[in-house]
């Protein structure tokens, strides 16, 4: 896929023929230099979920990542290359979904307030472990679901209260679950499932 500054490299999952997809769900990897790729564990795991709700689901490598082109731009260059693969791929009028893990929750966040002034703002947003204690996460519309780990070593949970506390914005907590979710993929697979039933999706503003 072309991008910004050169080719993109990009992984698609859809539902089961002959159901129609809901819409399109584009997942967000993690920091590229700390080896974020989209073949992240937590990040397929998201992009499973969706599937099985029945949404198209998109990942990206952002610039310099496995076979995309370009060099990392501490976060502004990766949401433009986010905000080009999911422009690329929706189709007019289709509903959008955005998620993002650690890093990629900063590029997802960017990215649905870019495409809420354009008109077309997503139907949820999904942060998981977002990365409040490095990047400045702009606010988020109230049904965006997030995530954190009680135990993430990576970023503090109270950071990431702060940041959703100022906004009145509730967090979804898991006891004793580190920033990788090791051992508890399963876990954050059914609390996703649990969030986005599809009634809830057509019912939101």
């Amino acid at each position: 896929m072309a991008g910004p500054c050169g080719r993109l490299e990009v992984a698609m999952d859809a539902p089961a023929l002959p159901t129609k997809p809901l819409g399109l769900a584009l997942v967000c990897h993690p920091h590229p230099l700390h080896g974020g790729t989209l073949d992240n564990k937590v990040v397929q795991t998201l992009a499973r979920a969706f599937v099985q709700l029945g949404w198209r689901s998109l990942r990206l490598n952002y610039r310099g990542v496995g076979q995309s082109e370009g060099v990392w731009d501490e976060g502004r260059g990766e949401t433009d290359d986010a905000q080009q693969a999911l422009l690329a791929v929706a189709e007019p009028q289709e509903p959008l979904l955005l998620a993002g893990f650690s890093f990629g929750g900063f590029v997802a966040a960017q990215l649905a307030q870019r495409l809420a002034r354009d008109g077309r703002a997503p139907r949820r947003l999904v942060l998981v472990g977002p990365a409040t204690a490095n990047f400045a996460l702009p606010p988020v519309a109230p049904n965006t679901l997030v995530v954190h780990g009680q135990a993430d070593e990576v970023v503090p949970l109270e950071s990431t209260l702060d940041w959703a506390g100022s906004q009145n914005l509730p967090v979804t907590v898991l006891p004793g679950v580190g920033h990788f979710f090791h051992g508890q993929l399963p876990l954050l697979k059914s609390v996703v499932l649990r969030a986005l039933d599809p009634a809830a999706l057509v019912n939101s503003s």
